[in-house]
């Protein structure tokens, strides 16, 4: 933590007021719709289904494995680079208070809501030790002219001070220009403000005891003391919730005649429903991962729906979590060597048995996997004499085959049972061909006994 205190707790640079930064007036007050809404990246947290989405993805990226890989150069074999310190802040601890579930959780969000997530990276004699999450509005982005990219941090008290490019680990989504994330919700601003709208007259009318506005009239003319003192009246006794369905007594020849639309004029329902769709299509995600149906998805439909959302919409944020924890995480020296990180996707698989068994067993078929390593893909211990992989035929081993082709070697016990199945299917084939044969002398035989028979047939008696 030393570092992290003296660049950015520690702030010695020069004051400067947040009021007239860049972010500080649409984080605080957003950017004003057509629809009379002001949204930003909080507000637009407040909108359900813009929650939800951001959720949803952060779910899919936070919640699936996540390991520092090493691919021996001259094996070509993979394993899990246990003894890396990256690897335990990947899979333990990221920092003295979060894990790795919850940083890379809040860096998605931050990337999916203001198009990057930024961390600082604590390193020790060249290597990560910890990920530090810097808030979005912390944290500003400048390219310079030599097309670099400089980090000014803004502690609590004003005080700001560059930080190294080396020193951020930055999570980009979809860019348009190369160095910062598109804003989705600038973009979708419209989309979101309706559904804020929509929302907040749903609510003003259920608090108004579900009740059109109208024009109240008496006779005569009312002084300003009396205008003050009937609406009043009017609030405390007939709008609002609590109100709703009270008699309406008044006096003068009061009349009250109503001018709004109701609900089902005014499509709120229908309107909150779309709403929801074009939030999704903003952020990329499925309606029904956010509990949204058209009524219309069968169990087939919906099945498929599901494995567009890991596909289409997962998959592509695991990537740009991978490149870039490559680039910015590790040297160019440790790239080198093999080291990689990996989100091992076939997680995603868990909630559907039948397709992950099936998967498995192609594996097995092709000697890609063994059956250790299948239990393995389970979180489960193998058994001794599991590590065999084996090929299709007579499903000797990989090892076996090799020797059989090259006419040298013995079999290995691992695979006498396999073999011994597959010489028993050689006899019986060999049975079932001298079978056939016999069939088809007998066949001839039989041909040539009628053929006699006839021609004895035709000769005149003596």
């Amino acid at each position: 933590m030393g570092l992290w205190s003296r660049i950015v707790g520690g702030l010695r640079g020069q004051p400067r007021n947040t009021a007239f930064s860049e972010s500080f007036w649409p984080e605080l007050f957003g950017t004003m719709t057509a629809a009379g809404e002001s949204v930003s990246h909080k507000s637009a947290l407040e909108v359900t289904t813009a929650l939800r989405c951001g959720l949803v993805i952060a779910d899919g990226v936070a919640t699936i494995p996540c390991k520092l890989m090493r691919k021996d150069p001259a094996t070509g074999r993979r394993q899990e680079a246990v003894d890396h310190p990256l690897n335990n802040v990947l899979t333990v601890e990221a920092n003295g208070w979060m894990d790795p579930l919850q940083l890379l959780e809040t860096l998605t969000l931050h990337a999916v809501f203001t198009g990057a997530g930024r961390a600082f990276i604590n390193r020790v004699r060249g290597r990560v030790v910890e990920l530090i999450p810097l808030e979005p509005g912390r944290v500003t982005a400048e390219q310079q002219p030599d097309y670099s990219i400089k980090y000014t941090a803004t502690a609590a008290n004003g005080e700001t001070r560059v930080i190294p490019a080396e020193a951020i680990w930055e999570i980009r989504g979809p860019s348009w220009d190369g160095w910062k994330g598109l804003d989705i919700v600038h973009l979708a601003r419209e989309a979101l403000g309706l559904a804020m709208a929509t929302e907040n007259a749903h609510a003003r009318r259920f608090g108004n005891g579900v009740q059109t506005t109208g024009m109240f009239s008496v006779a005569g003319t009312l002084n300003p003391d009396q205008y003050t003192r009937l609406h009043a009246w009017l609030i405390a006794n007939h709008i609002g919730a609590k109100n709703s369905g009270k008699p309406f007594l008044v006096d003068r020849d009061g009349k009250y005649t109503p001018i709004g639309l109701n609900g089902v004029d005014a499509e709120h329902v229908r309107t909150r429903e779309l709403q929801v769709q074009e939030v999704c299509r903003a952020f990329g995600v499925m309606p029904i991962m956010v509990g949204h149906s058209d009524k219309a998805a069968t169990f087939a439909s919906a099945e498929q729906m599901f494995l567009h959302h890991a596909v289409g919409t997962i998959r592509p944020w695991h990537r740009r979590f991978e490149r870039s924890m490559k680039r910015q995480l590790l040297t160019r020296d440790e790239i080198k060597d093999g080291y990689y990180v990996k989100f091992f996707d076939a997680e995603l698989l868990r909630g559907a048995a039948k397709d992950r068994s099936e998967y498995y067993w192609k594996l097995f078929q092709m000697g890609v996997a063994s059956p250790n390593e299948i239990l393995g893909f389970e979180d489960q211990d193998g058994y001794e004499g599991g590590d065999i992989h084996l090929v299709p035929g007579n499903m000797m081993s990989i090892a076996n085959a090799a020797k059989s082709g090259s006419g040298g070697g013995t079999p290995d016990a691992a695979v006498t049972a396999a073999e011994q199945a597959a010489a028993a299917l050689r006899v019986l084939n060999v049975g079932r061909v001298l079978s056939s044969d016999n069939e088809r002398k007998i066949r001839d035989a039989r041909d040539n006994l009628d053929a006699v028979l006839k021609k004895l047939d035709s000769q005149p008696e003596e």
